[in-house]
């Protein structure tokens, strides 16, 4: 008969520990036993012309990430077509991705958006169209792997700094050499070893996700790194 009682009682506390877990997994989706639930992305959430940053997950951009001592190593620029917010970016070859799916590519769905510090006085709507059509050339075109300062390849911040320097006349960054970067890693040795031989251009101009990233031009908007 004792045992019938302990056995009761081991039951209910299953059970109503087991509704209250429900419930709590219902009222409070962020918790310890179910983790964090993925941030529903909303269309109002960005603007267009924002900058989205990554770190994405390739030999070639962890050097990147390396050279440049940034957790940055892709980034695009946020458009919205029909209702739907896309990235414009510079892979391989050049294409508009959904918002959604762009994020999905980064390592652990991290990213950062920043936006011009006086975009909404700057970027309206024929400043935005102008932006947006002269990035629409490069659609299709290459990904620059040897990070060439010419319109016949792009690489992904060449392709976001020349969009804002062309559409809408603002330098966001200095243009920068290529042996200004940390070239030193063995890891950076492998791809310039690939991409160049033995005759790297070093004094080749260069833009950086990272120098993007830190434009004083910008502020963040979004951080979940």
């Amino acid at each position: 008969m004792k045992n019938k009682k302990y056995l009761f009682t081991l039951i209910t506390f299953i059970l109503s520990f087991g509704c209250a877990l429900f419930v709590a997994t219902k009222v409070f989706p962020n918790n310890p036993f179910t983790g964090t639930k993925p941030e529903k992305i909303t269309s109002d959430k960005f603007k267009d012309g924002d900058i989205i940053f990554q770190t994405s997950e390739s030999a070639q951009f962890e050097a990147v990430r390396i050279a440049t001592k940034s957790k940055f190593s892709h980034c695009g620029i946020i458009f919205t077509e029909n209702g739907k917010q896309f990235v414009f970016e510079a892979v391989q070859p050049v294409k508009v991705t959904p918002l959604e799916n762009w994020i999905r590519h980064g390592r652990n769905s991290k990213y950062v958006v920043k936006r011009l510090k006086n975009a909404s006085a700057v970027l309206n709507a024929e400043t935005l169209q102008k932006m947006k059509s002269y990035g629409n050339q490069f659609i299709g075109k290459e990904y620059d792997a040897y990070f060439e300062w010419t319109d016949n390849r792009i690489y992904c911040s060449e392709l976001v700094w020349k969009i804002y320097k062309n559409g809408a006349g603002i330098e966001l960054s200095q243009l920068r050499e290529l042996k200004e970067f940390s070239l030193d890693d063995p890891r950076v040795q492998t791809i310039l070893k690939e991409r160049y031989g033995n005759e790297i251009p070093l004094n080749e101009k260069v833009v950086a996700p990272s120098d993007l990233a830190d434009s004083k031009l910008l502020t963040t908007v979004f951080d979940n790194y």
